[in-house]
């Protein structure tokens, strides 16, 4: 008699399984395409962003938004602009701009030239805001705004200036909350029922891209704004991000982080001073 044949029985991975697994070889597929590294991305968020693209495009399963979406660049272009953008409005958390105008133009008054790097500009909001700020105190003219984003689309919006008029006219609270001294419609001009932000807001900032997993320091900066960006990552790629942040930032130096963000745990915890760590707002004193 020859030797006894066992049959092997393979039991399948709960549904949940495949998916995650389909979900990794897409975002691999991704990288080797077009470059794009999202795969240190917290994965809550990405996953749940991921399957809200599978719908939009009726792709049925994470494998199929794949492979449509690895062929066309148009796919891939409507995947990005969903997974890398942030939510994020005009004067966004009013008291922290209070506190910018309070504790850190003062210092800022004295410095020649300023440097400052918004992070994850997505459509622009934030940067405007900013340029509003610095017109009313009088620091526009020496201050080189870098505004940067992982897709260049987004980045072409941006530097457009042109929002719908709803939201800019819910804006104006906030903007008034944030120590506005006029109307936010002073800063825009109305065109064929949208808002274009006046071009001398625009003439010192510079929109470009910039990817935060794969690119480097490109300069020393006064003041980072990296509001609600990490948290969108795993904790070892937040780590390679703040390194990255204290490379670029001056010392003295000022970075923003989003209101509910800290520098606890990190290893950089110790090389900031708080100013506003409510706001977010930390000095770098090392």
């Amino acid at each position: 008699m020859g030797p006894e044949l066992h049959t092997l029985r393979l039991v399948p991975r709960p549904p949940s399984g495949l998916e995650e697994i389909e979900i990794a070889l897409l975002l691999e597929g991704v990288f080797r395409r077009y470059g794009f590294d999202f795969r240190e991305y917290a994965r809550t968020a990405l996953r749940r962003r991921i399957l809200e693209r599978v719908r939009e495009e009726q792709a049925l399963t994470v494998s199929r938004l794949q492979e449509k979406l690895l062929r066309d660049p148009r796919c891939f272009e409507r995947f990005v602009t969903a997974v890398s953008a942030n939510v994020t409005t005009l004067f966004r958390d009013p008291p922290s701009y209070r506190v910018f105008r309070s504790r850190i133009v003062p210092w800022l008054r004295g410095r020649a030239r300023v440097r400052l790097w918004h992070v994850g500009c997505a459509n622009g909001e934030e940067v405007y805001s900013m340029a509003v700020l610095l017109q009313e105190e009088g620091l526009e003219e020496r201050t080189q705004v870098y505004a940067t984003d992982l897709h260049e689309a987004t980045l072409r919006q941006a530097a457009a200036g042109v929002f719908p008029l709803d939201r800019l006219r819910a804006a104006e609270l906030s903007y008034r909350a944030a120590g506005g001294r006029a109307s936010l419609s002073d800063y825009y001009r109305v065109e064929a029922g949208q808002g274009v932000f006046r071009p001398e807001l625009r003439r010192n900032v510079l929109f470009a891209a910039h990817n935060l997993v794969t690119d480097g320091s490109f300069n020393e900066f006064d003041v980072i704004f990296c509001r609600n960006v990490l948290p969108y990552l795993s904790h070892g790629l937040q780590s390679r991000v703040h390194r990255l942040l204290y490379d670029s930032l001056a010392c003295p130096g000022f970075l923003a982080l989003g209101r509910r963000e800290d520098l606890k745990l990190t290893p950089f915890e110790g090389r900031y001073a708080p100013i506003d760590s409510r706001n977010g707002f930390f000095r770098r004193v090392r």
